[in-house]
This record gives structure tokens, sequence and C-alpha cells, in this order.
């Protein structure tokens, strides 16, 4: 573990010392930032680090190499940083890293990666609602909002300003862009787009996800820009890689567009059609 990274997360030396309940059982090495709090019943491992204002509720587990930011908030029954469900996990070294002003709800497990020195990650202003799977190696963003009972297999990526709806499956490697919505129940097997809103299963597309957009400032332009390639890219007929190329030929380039045709470019599953 990188001590500048541990000294950054925990910042100078406590001035409010963590509140630990009597009945909690924190391993002396776990290092805990200032104001931190832990419930009753709840068990925190050796190798955890925590930064300041967090909240552990009651009957939670944080274990494995986690290191954590601050002002996180832990409901009852989350299991954060347990070995990964993965046939080929053989007791690697592997990471969770978790950022700031997260909330994992109750029942909600993350799982440390697979592989040698890999790392699981969750950003920061994330709301993980109750029974979300977050599996080894995802990478969640920021601002996401992860609906109850959704499940992410190994690798998935949740790009910044995602919304997934409740009891949503994510195949293992799916891509799901920022600024995107998915419908509650979805079974995605390939990439979302950024920008886009999908739902059903099997998964269909939407259209723009003009309500979240237009919540997180995007203006009357980005829109009509964002439903011109949006059109193109689904209802001119051509095939993923001739839409590209009109897009970029047709649109005008901003770096709303440059991310949805970087993003395409980079789909080793293919997109939702």
């Amino acid at each position: 573990m990188d001590p500048m990274k541990i000294n950054k997360v925990i910042g100078p030396r406590p001035v409010n010392e963590p509140e630990i309940h009597p009945t909690a059982v924190v391993d002396p090495s776990a290092r805990l930032g200032h104001n931190v709090k832990v419930g009753p019943h709840s068990v925190i491992g050796p190798d955890v680090v925590m930064g300041p204002d967090c909240v552990v509720g009651t009957s939670v587990l944080i274990e494995g190499k986690t290191t954590i930011g601050s002002n996180n908030r832990f409901f009852h029954g989350a299991a954060i940083g347990c070995e990964p469900q993965d046939k080929k996990f053989g007791g690697e070294t592997t990471f969770l890293e978790i950022g700031d002003n997260n909330d994992f709800r109750e029942y909600v497990t993350v799982h440390l990666a697979t592989e040698e020195g890999a790392q699981t990650r969750v950003g920061d202003n994330n709301l993980v609602m109750a029974y979300v799977h977050i599996a080894h190696n995802c990478h969640v963003h920021d601002n996401c909002v992860i609906a109850n009972a959704v499940n992410l297999a190994g690798h998935v990526e949740v790009g910044s300003n995602a919304t997934i709806g409740g009891l949503t499956p994510v195949h293992q490697f799916v891509r799901i862009g920022a600024f995107s919505f998915i419908g509650g129940a979805s079974r995605l097997s390939q990439d979302v787009p950024p920008f886009v809103k999908v739902a059903g299963s099997p998964v269909e597309v939407r259209g723009i996800n003009s309500i979240g957009l237009k919540r997180n400032g995007f203006t009357d332009e980005d829109l009509q820009i964002l439903k011109k390639a949006y059109r193109i890219l689904y209802r001119s007929g051509l095939n993923v890689t001739q839409a590209v190329e009109r897009i970029a030929a047709d649109c005008k380039l901003t770096r709303h567009t440059e991310t949805l045709m970087a993003f395409i470019r980079r789909s080793d599953r293919g997109i939702v059609r």
C-alpha cells in the first residue's frame, strides 16, 4: 500500500478520535480518520484505510486491502472488500479503492479485484442502493445512481452521471457510457453509449437521455447536436463504422460528440442496437 496515498486519505493526526461501538471489532492495524463512527457488530479488517467523517452502520464488514476516502456511509449489512467471486482468483494481492461522499445502502457487496495488483474502483458522490453487487475489477466513476439489486459482473465500467434502474444485470466487460439512463429490469450484454436511454429485456434504445442531460446543464444546442448524432447512429440504416464516419462529417464536433465517437470506437462487445 502506497504510504503517500494512505496519508492523503486519513489526513493529519485525528482531532476527533473514531467512535467505535463496544461490540464492533476493529483490527488494531486498520487506519481510521478523524470522526469516523463504527456501529454495533461491525468488523473492520487490518488492511483497511478509511478517511475522515465516514459512518459505518450496524453489522457491516469491511476487509481486504481497501482504501476509502472521506464522508462515506455504509448501511446495515454491507460487505466491502471481500474476495472476488471468481474461480481464477488464487489469493493474489488486489485492491479496492473508494472515493468520497458515497452511500452504500443495505447489503451492498463490493469485491476486491482479481489479478495481482489490480483494483476495483468506486469514485465520488455515488448512490449505491440496497442489494447492489459490484464485482471484481469494476470501475464506477462519479455521480452515479445504481438502484436496488443491480448486479455488475466483473470488469464492468460505469461512466460518470449514469443511472441504472433496479434489478438490472450487467454482463462482464460491458461499458455504460456517461450520462446514460438504463431502465429498470433491463438486461445488458453490450455497451451502452453515452447520453442515451435504454430499457427492456432484450434491451432497446429509447432515445437521448434529454431529461438527465438538461438536469446536468446541457444546453439546447448540445441536445440538438446529440439528437442529430443519435439519428445517424440509430435511424440512418448505416452500420456502426459508417455512422461514426457520418457523425464526424455531418455533426458539429463538440466535446460531447467526440466523447460519443471515442466510446463507440473503443467498444469491444459492440453497442446496444
